[in-house]
């Protein structure tokens, strides 16, 4: 068994698992960072972007005026932005059979998996991870194709010329797995290769093992897998909470018993609690409103946002916030806020009981009947006549490159009555906010990530136990920035195996057991020896018949006789002979009783000496060797074949007869 590590990002894994002849992908995260070395897109013509001076080394040697733009004191890439794909050189991607996406965050890569690359395979996933995975997806791509860019910067990524170019643009790797954003083509081909499932339901992959997702609590849909056949258990744990937020809630007593766990997807802000990330947001908030400035939220159009409009919804009234507009702008803000409240089977108990009442899960339904939110698909339309001061945005992306986020960043930046507000942990708000610097506006972090922490995940495995745990390197030491918190890391017995982008490991177990059905008419024929009590045991001689990894005895066939004929035939080769099975032979030969055996036999000077595995007699007169060892006995004796058969005949007394 082998894991193929494709990504090296913790929270977007890539990683391929060989087990028993079937080839799984565990997700296909896809790392969006990569896009901060990069200008952002503005929706409305921007003077101060447009008018940024290229970028020439100091020697004038290299020119890269038209791919590289001076802002703020950095250099950024002035193209479409690019993203990190997970490795597609370390295997085949086209042998891969299916792909088992644990969350919609971790498979936003599925395109550049499954198209043109002859994957033929099959995606599982749950429908609320394939419906808002697929809005984000739309997102993305009306994100990049609002803002088209004529040229596409290629020049810099030449070894030899990025050596040359300033930090942090030097020091980039893997920058030739960078790629454009796919288009809706590939996202829709990709999509129709999903297959949905359910949790706890159980798939069968050629008949080898079975796959079931599992509750993992972090989001709508949001899965663990276990892929285990007859004798072996594999769990897969990526992205799970323990928290009471608005998932079901995580399915922890079904990973019991695994051979292998691969743990990743945990929280990137171990140090931070949620709660008091929501309280801070809130109080950030309300200070800005109330002194007339704005807040702008960068944020995704699905997940922590459902918990946000909540928090608010319960805080507004209470902080005098009831007449302030609540904006939510993005391409898929009406889908995303409708889908959340038809997911009802997918939510935790207490929203799934408000279905029944009828009331909606979420509250934010009731914020958009009494116009407190209002959603709009971009800057441009209904919303430049509606819009109105002061107000809170919530618009994307969290990354402050693409999106209607640009917008507003250029048009509140220049204000100190101003906030944004960073709660997406993803991307570090410094390098997101670089190339708008010199800021006015207020900046607040206040990262909110449900995900596991280390103290968490250390209870959760002491309880569910698994003899291996497999890791992403960053969890098997602490913080670069934070050496001495050994507590921000996994410490286990035995220590985790950690995996980097590009690693092949070999996973610590053996398959010891098959399966075997036997039919009926060979287990009538089988004549049982009791061996001790509750424990019998037969000679089977059968054919093994395997296909589709199913592996069935079945009675041998004995060719029926061909009659005599005159004929002169060709010659053909005769079928095997069939012969009766020799007796087999079970027990063991005990020391002392075989001793009196032999000197009541006339055999008296032996000389015993022990071994590892048993014992070796010396028959002096006789020059002959005995072992005795657990696994069988050997009679060694030359140019004597009368003592030797009488030697077997004296051991085959203390054995039985199968």
């Amino acid at each position: 068994m082998k894991l193929y590590c494709l990504s090296g990002h913790p929270t977007l894994p890539c990683n391929v698992l060989k087990f028993k002849s079937t080839t799984i992908m565990l997700d296909c995260g896809l790392d969006i960072t990569a896009s901060l070395y990069f200008l952002p897109l503005p929706l409305v013509h921007s003077p101060r972007l447009s008018k940024l001076p290229g970028w020439v080394s100091k020697d004038g040697a290299v020119n890269l005026e038209k791919e590289l733009k001076e802002c703020s004191g950095r250099v950024f890439v002035d193209s479409q932005p690019e993203f990190c794909l997970p490795e597609r050189e370390l295997l085949d991607l086209s042998t891969i059979d299916v792909i088992l996406i644990s969350n919609y965050h971790c498979m936003m890569a599925l395109p550049y998996i499954t198209e043109n690359t002859g994957f033929t395979g099959t995606v599982y996933a749950t429908e609320p991870t394939l419906q808002i995975g697929r809005l984000l997806m739309e997102e993305l791509v009306a994100f990049m194709e609002r803002v088209p860019k004529a040229h596409t910067a290629t020049c810099w990524k030449n070894k030899d010329i990025q050596k040359l170019l300033p930090a942090p643009l030097k020091d980039v790797v893997d920058v030739c797995s960078w790629r454009r954003c796919y288009s809706m083509l590939e996202v829709n081909s990709a999509l129709s290769k999903v297959q949905l499932v359910g949790y706890s339901q159980k798939v069968e992959l050629f008949g080898a093992v079975q796959v079931s997702p599992l509750s993992s609590g972090y989001s709508l849909g949001s899965s663990n897998w276990i892929i285990q056949s007859h004798y072996e258990k594999v769990s897969y744990v990526s992205g799970s909470s323990l928290l009471t937020t608005h998932p079901q809630p995580m399915d922890q007593s079904s990973l019991k018993n695994s051979d292998v766990l691969i743990l990743t997807g945990l929280t990137q802000i171990p140090t931070a609690n949620p709660d008091g990330m929501l309280g801070e947001f809130c109080s950030n908030l309300s200070m800005t409103i109330r002194a007339g400035g704005n807040v702008l939220v960068p944020c995704y159009s699905s997940g922590v946002i459902y918990d946000l409009l909540e928090c608010l919804y319960q805080f507004m009234d209470s902080a005098n916030l009831g007449n302030t507009p609540f904006y939510f702008i993005s391409p898929v803000a009406n889908s995303s806020l409708e889908f959340s409240q038809i997911f009802a089977e997918w939510l935790c108990q207490n929203k799934q009981s408000k279905v029944y009442l009828p009331e909606p899960p979420f509250p934010h339904a009731e914020l958009i009947q009494t116009n407190k939110l209002k959603h709009y698909p971009s800057i441009h339309g209904d919303f430049s006549s509606e819009f109105r001061q002061p107000c809170v945005v919530f618009t994307g992306h969290p990354s402050l490159r693409f999106g209607d986020v640009v917008h507003f960043m250029e048009l509140w930046g220049k204000s100190s009555l101003n906030t944004i507000i960073f709660t997406e942990p993803d991307f570090s708000y410094l390098e997101a906010l670089a190339p708008y610097q010199p800021l006015a506006m207020k900046c607040v972090y206040c990262p909110i990530d449900t995900r596991l922490n280390f103290h968490q995940v250390s209870k959760l495995l002491k309880e569910i136990q698994p003899l291996h745990v497999v890791c992403p390197e960053p969890y098997t030491q602490p913080p670069p920035a934070q050496p001495h918190r050994t507590d921000l890391m996994l410490e286990l017995q035995p220590a985790p195996m950690a995996y980097r982008r590009c690693s092949v490991l070999g996973l610590p177990f053996r398959r010891r057991y098959e399966r075997i059905h036997l039919l009926p008419e060979l287990a009538k024929s089988l004549v049982l020896s009791e061996m001790k009590t509750g424990v019998s045991v037969a000679t089977v001689s059968a054919v093994l018949h395997s296909k589709d990894n199913k592996h069935v005895l079945q009675p041998v066939v004995k060719p029926a006789p061909v009659p005599p004929s005159k004929k002169r035939k060709r010659v053909t080769e005769d079928p095997p002979e069939v012969l009766d099975p020799k007796p087999l032979l079970t027990g063991a030969v005990p020391l002392e009783p075989f001793l009196a055996l032999l000197h009541k036999n006339g055999i008296m000077e032996v000389k015993v000496e022990e071994t590892s595995g048993g014992h070796i007699l010396h028959l002096q007169a006789e020059d002959v060797l005995i072992q005795l060892e657990e696994e069988g006995t050997h009679i060694i004796c030359d140019h004597n074949e009368s003592l030797r058969t009488a030697l077997r005949d004296l051991v085959l007394r203390f054995l039985h007869k199968l």
